[in-house]
């Protein structure tokens, strides 16, 4: 998988960014760039995000154990992947500030 860089502007949550479930082995590393002030959590879902019909808002979302309610710059990772991850801006001082997410999942072929 190609290193992935998502930006979210204001209050508002990215779409899901699905990861490579079948790399082997696979790491995903993650970090969180500040763009003026806001706070954000990253989040993961192991729901099916190519199912026909998914809604990302109604999923089942877990908040990352690390990347939590920051208003920093910060970095973290996933040993084991999720099916999709997401950066949610919870607060922003306006809609100009928020956070990058950059993603490097590291792995083998896929299917190998």
């Amino acid at each position: 998988m190609r290193p992935i860089s998502v930006t979210v502007l204001g209050v508002a949550v990215s779409a899901p960014i699905p990861l490579d479930i079948y790399a082997n082995p696979t790491t995903v590393a993650l970090g969180v760039v500040m763009v003026g002030t806001a706070t954000y959590t990253v989040q993961h879902t192991f729901d099916d995000v190519f199912a026909k019909g998914y809604v990302p808002a109604s999923g089942t979302w877990f908040d990352h154990p690390v990347l939590d309610g920051l208003g920093v710059s910060s970095d973290g990772n996933y040993g084991f992947p999720p099916r999709a991850i997401r950066l949610n801006v919870t607060a922003a001082d306006s809609a100009a500030e928020g956070a990058i997410l950059n993603v490097i999942q590291a792995g083998g072929t896929s299917g190998s």
